[in-house]
């Protein structure tokens, strides 16, 4: 491992472990614990999916069964069925498996991304900056929507295809962001410590500064998480998510949507798990920034 690699990995680690003691202290805002159990809810429904799943996801077995009705199998079906007979239940707790994985890879990635260069264009400035700077400045000039069309139009539907879109078009925002936070940690008196020892640039990016810019990264991840559930969402809405016949939330509701009014329960079930899984983070975010305020 080079010495750039180790202190990337070292700076990312400090940030990763007082996330965690941040996470520890939830239990002082009320908001955060409640997002945490919605979050945490979700989490072992797509953990233990094959357990709790009451069908295969992609079963045919009695198309247009409202929610508690029993098949002629003597099947039951606690959220009914949709048009072709699968179990949507069974597709809801699987779809969850779809955004539990996507979702955070994608932004872990545009993270990774997004603060390299937010910390090398608020410390080392210069050319850096500006190349960076109108790099993003650029990418960010466009819609969002457009361009995650635009990519997965061109890439094709696939999960790490979704993953490069979400990292194109979230890292400028998340370079901002860390850039802002530089130029105002630069200055500080332990920053000034280490350049005196004579450590290398990298080490002072990614030991001194970056976990101290803990808190308002924290907070925006949990934040862009719960953008990124709506992305993945809107995807699968357009038909641009991951491939049929894998269970997806937003293609649930594409797949059902001309019968939303004979058959709400097919797409208003869908809507219901995106929204509860973005209210979690939205509440985990508002408990962090508490937290993050008494620190």
């Amino acid at each position: 491992m080079t010495d750039k690699n180790y202190l990337a990995a070292r700076g990312y680690n400090a940030v990763f472990l007082r996330a965690l003691k941040s996470i520890a202290l939830l239990r002082e805002s009320i908001f955060g614990m409640i997002g945490a159990a919605l979050i945490l809810f979700w989490v072992v429904i797509a953990i233990f999916a094959p357990i709790i799943a009451p069908h295969p996801p992609n079963a045919t077995i009695h198309p247009f069964a409202l929610p508690g009705v029993t098949g002629p199998n003597g099947e039951f079906f606690l959220l009914g069925t949709d048009m072709i007979g699968r179990d949507i239940l069974s597709r809801i707790i699987w779809g969850s498996r779809t955004v539990l994985l996507y979702a955070p890879a994608a932004t872990l990635t545009a993270y990774v991304v997004g603060i390299t260069m937010g910390l090398a264009a608020g410390y080392l400035r210069g050319w850096a900056d500006d190349i960076l700077s109108r790099i993003s400045d650029i990418i960010l000039s466009f819609p969002v929507l457009v361009l995650y069309i635009l990519i997965i139009a061109t890439l094709g539907s696939s999960g790490i295809n979704i993953i490069i879109a979400v990292t194109f078009a979230s890292a400028p925002g998340i370079m901002r962001i860390v850039r802002g936070l530089v130029l105002d940690l630069r200055n500080r008196d332990y920053v000034a410590a280490a350049q005196t020892r004579g450590e290398n640039a990298w080490y002072i990016m990614l030991v001194e500064i970056l976990p101290n810019a803990r808190g308002p990264l924290i907070v925006d991840a949990c934040l862009r998480l719960g953008y990124v559930i709506i992305t993945i969402g809107v995807l699968g809405f357009l038909g641009l998510g991951l491939p049929p016949p894998d269970p997806d939330w937003g293609g649930m509701i594409n797949e059902t949507r001309s019968m939303a009014l004979a058959f709400p329960h097919m797409t208003v079930i869908p809507c219901i798990a995106i929204s509860s899984l973005i209210l979690g983070f939205n509440l985990l975010a508002d408990g962090l920034r508490e937290i993050s305020l008494r620190d």
